[in-house]
């Protein structure tokens, strides 16, 4: 059954079902002064156990259930996006925020995902090259606050700063990496060119032959999801207890109720609840997001359809794995045309792109926060299944081998009882940016969907600019790129 929750005081360290805000030597202490998602915190001091950060996927303990509840924000998804804007509205004012969602955290995208805050294969001349760096500054300031604080970034967020490389073998990829160095230089980010010879000293597993060669960001970083989402939902949870939080899963979303006198949107219906808002509905459900929208506004005979579709992803993750160890993040040069193709895309890319299917895969490598390897990424259209495909898995490890010799040394279906795989929906845009913004019409309801591969990387600025949005603020990133208008109809 769907519940309202909030949280106990007491700790049950053993009992997955249960949320909760132990006391514990170990907090988070933060004050008026200390910016965390961009904005600046109430003025009494907020103590919140990180006892449990790493705690596997969490059901909650109803203590209180109703029907009918008011709050000033409804967010609907609690992917990284849906509790990244929680938090910002949180934090940067004093409006109450309600999550509602038919799963739970991590259940998602968010939660196959590899984890990396790359700028590596961004480019500085894209739509969303502003949203990326405001984002990634975030990030790394969510980081900094942590560690001043007495914390560890890497045990509270599985932050790494492992810094990226997206390596070429061919003159022709060697060439185009050399031009992108030399724009992201520009941009004001630190990189430089590796030769074959230089990208071995820094990674001497991976083989790009005499004409390769590598752009490499020494700055770049990655997050474990499950354990970022843990951290924001025990801080989103703090506000539970002063009456400003909720959480409602395991309850889908059915209906959207307007008002009799206005015709504005003014609630959302789930399964068991009515959930009203009194200034804005964001729809932060990654790729069901269009469906959902299609679905609410139908009923009001208002066609709404937003082209945000699944682009569903396979990665290969092998425990404890000796025969591998990396330095730092690794992508393929082929990643950029693969991440960008949709469709209809018809021009030869590396890697393999097999056009019946849309299928991509292209190979990505990272150490998790747990010494495991993490091998992808696989990009295809085919609906909203999530059934895993072991030829694509067979696809993915020869395209890694190809890269790393030593994993040819290896055979695939000897890695059973230690492989594992992540199988998330990318919420892909045709025009290959999100869309954020008011629904026309509707200026209290919001769309934040659409980040394709990038909704770990681009969560902190998503939420800043929607918050901005709602609260009247000027942005700190121009609107227009994302906006709904034109883009959806």
């Amino acid at each position: 059954m769907a519940s309202m929750s909030v949280y106990s005081p007491r700790s049950n360290l053993h009992n997955r079902d249960v949320v909760s805000l132990p006391s514990s030597s170990r907090h988070l202490c933060t004050n008026i002064k200390t910016t965390f998602f961009g904005s600046k915190l109430p003025a009494k001091p907020i103590s919140i156990s990180l006892s449990h950060y790493n705690a596997p996927k969490l059901r909650r303990e109803p203590l209180i259930t109703a029907s009918t509840h008011t709050f000033d924000v409804v967010i609907v998804g609690a992917g990284i996006i849906g509790l990244a804007i929680a938090r910002q509205f949180l934090i940067g004012s004093n409006l109450s925020v309600a999550v509602v969602d038919k799963a739970v955290p991590c259940s998602g995208a968010t939660g196959a995902g590899q984890g990396y805050i790359w700028m590596a294969h961004k480019s500085p001349e894209s739509d969303t090259w502003e949203l990326t760096m405001r984002s990634h500054k975030l990030w790394k300031m969510l980081a900094d606050s942590i560690h001043d604080q007495g914390l560890n970034p890497l045990e509270v967020l599985g932050w790494k700063m492992t810094g990226s490389l997206l390596v070429g073998r061919t003159p022709e990829e060697s060439e185009v990496l050399k031009k992108r160095v030399q724009q992201l230089s520009e941009a004001g980010l630190r990189v430089e060119y590796l030769s074959s010879h230089d990208l071995h000293l820094q990674e001497p597993a991976i083989q790009v032959g005499e004409s390769g060669g590598a752009a490499f960001l020494p700055d770049d970083c990655q997050l474990d999801a499950h354990r970022t989402v843990a951290f924001i939902e025990k801080a989103n949870r703090y506000f539970a207890t002063k009456g400003r939080y909720a959480e409602f899963y395991h309850d889908p979303v059915i209906s959207l109720l307007r008002s009799s006198s206005s015709g504005e949107i003014e609630a959302v219906q789930t399964s068991k609840n009515t959930l009203y808002s009194k200034k804005a509905i964001v729809v932060a459900a990654g790729c069901w997001s269009g469906s959902l929208m299609h679905d609410l506004f139908r009923e009001y005979d208002i066609v709404f359809n937003i082209p945000v579709k699944p682009r569903k992803g396979h990665l290969l993750v092998l425990e404890s794995f000796g025969s591998l160890t990396l330095n730092h993040g690794v992508m393929e040069a082929g990643y950029v045309d693969h991440q960008g193709a949709g469709v209809n895309c018809t021009s030869a890319v590396s890697g393999l792109f097999d056009h019946k299917k849309n299928l991509s895969v292209s190979m990505t490598a990272t150490m998790d926060v747990m010494g495991n390897l993490v091998l992808g990424s696989s990009r295809e259209f085919s609906g909203f299944s999530t059934q895993a495909d072991e030829s694509i898995v067979g696809h993915i490890w020869n395209r890694a081998g190809e890269f790393f010799p030593k994993l040819k040394e290896v055979y695939l279906g000897d890695l059973t009882a230690s492989r594992k795989l992540r199988i998330g929906l990318r919420p892909y845009m045709p025009d290959g940016k999100p869309v954020i913004g008011s629904i026309p019409d509707f200026p209290n309801v919001l769309i934040a969907t659409g980040h394709e591969g990038g909704g770990l990387s681009l969560a902190l600025g998503t939420a800043e600019m929607v918050a901005d949005m709602v609260l009247g603020n000027p942005g700190t990133v121009n609107y227009a790129p994302f906006s709904v208008q034109g883009r959806c109809c």
